[in-house]
């Protein structure tokens, strides 16, 4: 792919970078009366304009400015709403940094990332606040803003710390991937693409992924703002096929990002969305059916985009230039430099790491006060994305995870989270946790159990154990009792043993 005229880049294909950067003056800089966000959250459709949400980010940047300094971290816990986009921007134009959470995390969830971060408090609603009980300050968002005159963007440039993403890993508590105010302008080239170059008039943005997440947030919510296109708020409670076709049809919904869960759901249940220009969608390979039936159902060719937390948005198909090829994740996106490299660091003419040179505007500055693991991600000039791929010409085609990360309904899930929880059961001995072959979610989480002698539990007494601690998407949906798991000299599970053992287990019904 060229770079064309693409938003983020020069004409030179080089990133648009100035020296004074702030994400939410790029997102707010448009016409006071234009139309920012569709809130379908209420029994009656409101439209914001850009000027209503300027005054909603102005209010909380004069509230923020009586109980942070730049550089500190509040937390955001609000589901998709107007708000919740208002909630971050006031940090942004404060010199603050925001930290998204989900509202289907739970007590253990919430407490591991509110410490690590060293919250201030946390921007919520009154379900919000209601999680985090005594975890930090709750702030009623809606009743925070204080009145005054014109408020100033702080002055930060690309890499001033903007976001603390929270990302599951395969070992410790997840971590905190840092980003600058430079990340906005990294997701515009990749959004633009995968809705086949979104700015068409008649555009109307919406995805049911929460905006706690990447996906959700800088894939669809501020890009969106930032490109002018407005932006649908209807989060789902649970998304079902008709919930979503009625959402669409309400907020005259053009284009969306589905996660592939999400398609499969539509698929399943011969579920087809009328008017949309463009659907994109990541996480993992939708493969050539999927695909064929989003022609068939969706009267759209889907464009399927790759990329993490960490880096994001760095290759995508977009139908709009050429033909998307089955099996594969797209073309690497102009301004991102990726790379299929071997054990030795030299190109792979074959399968490799899947690696994304520095310089990417996405990419993290750094895991939050974690510099080995920080170093670990890096090898010399590259960013290691943990993940396998192949060039198929100059298509990436997407192998597999180098680690155990779960890709589950969407949701990337790390299992020693899982296990640390299970461990403080008083009847487990120890545990291993896979993800195991799903066709609806990709994998679904699975837990192989080891009982202390003379201890009892069921397999939904530990769920439940892990449902009111975590993530309600995360729990085990299988749970397997062993005597004993396969464990290394050293005494780690070997859970590429187990895995395998899933692998070979039927899908039963959940």
């Amino acid at each position: 792919m060229t770079a064309r005229t693409l938003p983020g880049l020069r004409s030179d294909g080089s990133w648009d970078l100035p020296d004074r950067l702030n994400m939410a003056q790029q997102a707010l800089a448009h016409p006071q009366e234009a139309l920012a966000i569709l809130d379908l959250t209420g029994a009656v459709p409101e439209w914001v304009t850009y000027g209503a949400l300027l005054d909603m980010v102005d209010g909380l940047v004069r509230f923020l400015q009586t109980r942070v300094s730049p550089g500190d971290r509040v937390g955001v816990l609000l589901g998709q709403s107007p708000w919740c986009a208002a909630a971050h921007l006031a940090c942004w134009k404060a010199g603050v940094i925001s930290v998204p959470l989900f509202k289907l995390f739970r007590r253990d969830a919430l407490a591991a990332r509110v410490d690590d971060a060293g919250l201030r408090f946390v921007f919520a609603d009154e379900e919000g606040a209601a999680l985090l009980d005594d975890l930090s300050d709750a702030v009623q968002v809606d009743q925070a803003g204080l009145s005054g005159g014109v408020v100033p963007f702080a002055e930060t440039g690309p890499q001033t710390p903007a976001i603390l993403i929270y990302t599951s890993g395969t070992t410790g508590t997840p971590k905190g991937a840092l980003h600058g105010h430079q990340l906005l302008t990294g997701h515009l080239p990749g959004v633009s693409l995968s809705h086949d170059h979104l700015g068409q008039p008649g555009d109307m943005l919406w995805t049911p992924a929460d905006w706690a997440w990447i996906g959700g947030l800088f894939d669809v919510a501020m890009p969106g703002l930032a490109l002018g296109v407005p932006v649908v708020a209807a989060r789902l409670a649970k998304f079902t096929p008709e919930a979503c076709a009625e959402i669409i049809e309400r907020g005259g919904v053009r284009n969306v990002f589905f996660p592939p869960t999400a398609l499969r759901m539509l698929k399943a249940a011969g579920q087809g969305l009328a008017g949309l220009r463009s659907v994109a969608s990541g996480g993992e390979p939708l493969g050539a059916e999927m695909l064929a039936w989003g022609r068939r159902h969706l009267g759209v060719k889907i464009n399927e985009f790759y990329g993490q937390t960490e880096c994001n948005m760095v290759a995508s198909s977009c139908s709009a230039d050429f033909e998307p090829r089955s099996g594969c994740i797209g073309k690497p996106v102009p301004g991102h430099e990726v790379a299929v490299i071997g054990p030795d660091g030299a190109f792979a003419a074959g399968e490799g790491d899947v690696v994304v040179k520095r310089g990417s505007a996405s990419m993290l500055l750094e895991y939050w006060n974690r510099p080995e693991e920080t170093a670990a991600k890096f090898r010399g000039s590259w960013m290691l994305t943990g993940d396998r791929g192949i060039w198929d010409g100059d298509f990436l085609r997407f192998v597999g995870r180098e680690d155990d990360v779960i890709t589950s309904g969407g949701y990337r899930i790390g299992p020693a989270e899982i296990e640390d929880c299970l461990m403080t059961h008083p009847a487990v001995a120890t545990v291993g946790v896979v993800g195991k072959p799903d066709s609806l979610r990709t994998e679904i989480v699975k837990a192989y159990v080891v009982l202390k002698a003379e201890a009892s539990a069921t397999e939904v007494e530990l769920q439940n154990y892990v449902k009111e601690r975590l993530a309600s998407y995360s729990y085990p949906r299988e749970i397997a009792f062993l005597k004993a798991l396969p464990m290394t000299v050293t005494g780690k599970v070997i859970r590429k043993e187990l895995k395998a053992r899933a692998a070979l287990e039927g899908e039963t019904d959940r």
